[in-house]
């Protein structure tokens, strides 16, 4: 009974050294295991935050071009204004210019009416000789 008894004693202790071989075991895969989960934690952390940083450069462009286009369409509102206004202002001269140019052509004209009859009468009142020279020393 005693070597039976050693045998058992004998096999508990190579279990409880299997065991303790295990739980050593164990314990460096957990270890491993904290070691891989925390590296993957914190590579998904690395990448939210460059996934977090790029989509904070993105909205900011966004918003710049946002800003620029609203920049660009004030702009070009003014300078349509601007044209529009231009445009006026140069039909409003040219206006003047046709008015001015015609007032004078016709002032022209009533100027060379009044030479003619000038010529005329002072011919029918002279005689033809004078109108003739009149006539040849006058530019018209």
């Amino acid at each position: 009974m005693s070597q039976a008894l050693s045998s058992k004693e004998s096999s508990i202790q190579f279990i409880q050294q299997q065991l303790e071989e295990k739980n050593r075991e164990c314990s460096v895969l957990s270890r491993q295991l904290q070691q891989t989960l925390d590296d993957a934690q914190r590579q998904v952390d690395s990448s939210m935050q460059r996934v977090l940083a790029k989509e904070r450069a993105s909205q900011s462009k966004a918003l710049d071009l946002q800003s620029q286009l609203s920049r660009a369409k004030t702009e070009q509102s003014q300078l349509q204004r601007s044209k529009e206004e231009m445009e006026r202002r140069f039909k409003s001269q040219l206006q003047n210019l046709k008015d001015r140019l015609e007032q004078s052509d016709s002032t022209n004209r009533s100027l060379q009416n009044y030479v003619h009859f000038l010529k005329t009468s002072y011919g029918n009142v002279f005689g033809d000789s004078l109108l003739a020279s009149c006539l040849q020393n006058s530019p018209t």
